[in-house]
């Protein structure tokens, strides 16, 4: 948290000015100042002004020397702390791996239900006779995690939230133990870990048991995304983009941007040349907003620039060397 913005005695000009933004964000910042000088005067204020991140001490320092506001505050009643905090790690928040939980990452890996936005479709073809070829999922209407009318569901989504992967996937076993143990079938409680494998075992189940499958569909649902997000090849990425983005906090504290990006280089693989371990291009695209958002004011230079022209040059030759572009990249490009 920086200090607060002053000039020569009390609340005024700051040593932080526009300077050589560009003109747009100049004329935005202005704007928003105007705008901000306009609520403070019909709320009364004298404010003293925080920041916390870069753009929000240059607007912090506008609104300190902006000749209408010096005004205000010379004939204000009300005091007032405004602290302004940029939202550039929201941008993080957006694109990070947070931690381990279960619930973002079926939400992140199983496709999303048609028409929805925040909904995922589960593949509930393991509950019926059919074989589990493409063929027979289209014709299966699809599940998805929204079960308002099903508390056990509803208690077991909330776990999938709160707790940590390995005890939210031991909650789902507990769940389906006692489903099962209700509705008289033969379930076998084992100890230790639990694997998708034994997850999908007590699922089969319920497969013959219509009665007991209309009773605990929706827990079956939430059950089943959990056992295809586990097996999901995606999730061992996710797992890779956690560990990296914990580096790369280690290393933007440690080293300036164009050593972090020096070493992003060589991740940076074309179609020919990538195993399906290695990132793709809309990955690298995840990261580098990743890597710009939480590390702050960037000191530009020769050197930095070098190193921006090479990861430019090496993520635009891997966009261009994609056989069929994915609908982000074709976007972009």
């Amino acid at each position: 948290l920086l200090p607060p913005l002053r000039g020569p005695g009390g609340p005024g000009p700051a040593e932080v000015g526009l300077g050589p933004l560009p003109a747009e964000v100049r004329a935005a910042v202005r704007a928003l100042v105007g705008d901000l000088d306009a609520l403070f005067t019909a709320l009364g204020l004298r404010e003293e002004s925080f920041a916390v991140g870069a753009l929000s001490r240059v607007v912090a320092a506008e609104l300190a020397s902006y000749a209408p506001a010096r005004n205000r505050r010379r004939t204000a009643t009300n005091k007032a702390s405004i602290v302004f905090v940029d939202r550039t790690l929201d941008l993080a928040g957006a694109v990070g791996h947070h931690g381990d939980n279960l619930a973002e990452k079926i939400l992140s890996v199983l496709p999303k239900l048609p028409g929805h936005k925040t909904d995922v479709m589960v593949n509930m073809v393991e509950l019926t006779a059919l074989r589990t070829t493409d063929e027979t999922c289209n014709i299966i209407a699809p599940g998805c995690l929204a079960q308002p009318n099903d508390p056990a569901a509803k208690a077991l989504w909330e776990s999938f939230m709160n707790l940590k992967q390995k005890e939210a996937v031991m909650e789902a076993r507990r769940h389906l133990v006692e489903a099962a143990s209700r509705e008289n079938l033969p379930i076998k409680m084992s100890m230790g870990e639990v694997t998708p494998e034994q997850l999908s075992s007590y699922i089969q189940l319920f497969r013959n048991n219509l009665k007991a499958l209309e009773n605990h569909c929706g827990l079956l649902q939430l059950v089943l995304a959990t056992v295809q997000t586990l097996k999901h090849p995606q999730t061992s990425k996710w797992d890779n983009f956690l560990a990296f983005e914990r580096l790369l906090l280690q290393t933007i504290g440690e080293s300036e941007m164009p050593s972090v990006l020096n070493q992003f280089l060589p991740m940076i693989k074309s179609y020919n040349e990538r195993t399906k371990d290695d990132y793709t291009c809309e990955d690298f695209l995840v990261l580098l907003v990743y890597m710009y958002s939480v590390v702050g004011e960037i000191k530009s230079g020769k050197e930095l620039d070098v190193a921006e022209k090479e990861v430019k040059k090496a993520l635009v030759k891997a966009i261009c060397d994609e056989p069929q572009p994915s609908p982000v990249l074709q976007k972009i490009t």
